[in-house]
């Protein structure tokens, strides 16, 4: 997956969960983690494009032309959509999206199903995004939020329900650049609000709007500078996955 356009990655992709501890991590200790894929992951661009999902006939608006906004899903904006399977058993034709009452609804009834849907509107280097979303499903599930995404490479912040979350940089595979849990991650049938900034070589990151301790992480190592925006909802091992997304909003950092 090493650009959005279009948007695939190889079948098998092993799945992305979240690595446990770290600085405000929850007590307990959560389930072990699937680990990233060890061979490299080759480019979205080099792949041929998946068996097309069912979704809603009427036909979408086109995306809005770029910058700064807040997208509250009264209609379908017309944004790049893909189903990323983790596992050869993944059924992608049981990940869809509806759109109902000012809220995207992602009914996910697989496991190991990773739903993006990316802005391709504008490209952005420092960038500011936050989103709301509510659980209405099982407390097994995976929110990100994504900056940067270009043939170079993405940030990818990772936040699951246990309370743990994971900062990828993904190049060649998804590398942890850290990760760790938060007491602020609201768990089961609940409401969260997640934001992510990526202002030159820092990234930060808020759950429900308290900063993490260890945000801004200052990220040297890979260095992506501009790209798109966009969020996944995922499937991780239980299921039926039903994620509501309240609005996404694009702002200066």
């Amino acid at each position: 997956m090493k650009t959005f356009r279009p948007f695939v990655f190889i079948t098998g992709l092993i799945v992305i969960v979240g690595l446990a501890c770290g600085l405000g991590a929850p007590t307990q200790e959560p389930a072990a983690p699937i680990q990233p894929p060890i061979e490299p992951a080759p480019t979205l661009a080099q792949q041929e494009p998946p068996a097309p999902i069912e979704q809603p006939t009427e036909s979408a608006p086109p995306p809005v032309a770029g910058g700064f906004f807040t997208e509250e899903f009264n209609s379908d904006p017309g944004w790049y959509y893909e189903i990323v399977k983790g596992r050869d058993s993944s059924d992608d034709r049981k990940a869809k999206y509806t759109f109902d009452a000012g809220r995207m609804i992602f009914d996910i009834e697989d496991p190991a199903l990773f739903a993006y849907y990316m802005f391709r509107g504008d490209t952005y280097e420092d960038v500011r995004l936050d989103i709301k979303v509510e659980n209405r499903g099982v407390n097994s599930q995976q929110v990100s939020l994504i900056c940067r995404e270009s043939d170079d490479g993405w940030y990818e912040l990772a936040i699951q329900s246990d309370g743990t979350w994971v900062l990828y940089a993904v190049e060649n595979g998804f590398n942890v650049v850290t990760n760790g849990g938060s007491n602020h991650i609201k768990q089961g049938k609940d409401v969260n609000e997640y934001t992510m900034i990526c202002s030159g070589n820092e990234i930060s990151f808020f759950f429900n709007g308290v900063e993490h301790r260890s945000s801004p992480f200052a990220e040297r190592k890979y260095a992506f500078r501009r790209g798109n925006v966009g969020f996944s909802v995922s499937s991780l091992r239980a299921t039926p996955v039903k994620i509501e997304v309240d609005w996404f909003k694009v702002s200066q950092p």
